[in-house]
């Protein structure tokens, strides 16, 4: 699963799951040993992470989603994704 983005801790990778368990975009974020599935409007599809970690991914996610998008489209398509700007 490629690593798009790694800021304060959490580390955001993704993957397309073609008729995979989630029916939508969305990326995988870990921190500190525990994990979030998340789709591109920041709903929550599995697991958990602290909240205020959450609160920064969630900032990200409204930053990037055109670049979440896009990269989804190419791991949808055999392509490979691209880095993402960390929040700073």
């Amino acid at each position: 699963m490629p690593t798009l983005c790694m800021f304060y801790g959490i580390i955001i990778r993704m993957y397309a799951e073609n008729g995979g368990q989630h029916n939508r975009p969305h990326l995988h974020a870990s921190y500190s040993g525990e994990e979030v599935v998340v789709d591109f409007e920041g709903n929550v599809l599995e697991g958990s992470i602290p909240k205020g970690k959450m609160r920064l991914l969630l900032a990200w996610i409204e930053i990037h989603r055109e670049e979440l998008e896009a990269n989804w489209k190419l791991l949808s398509d055999g392509e490979p994704a691209f880095k993402i700007e960390p929040l700073r």
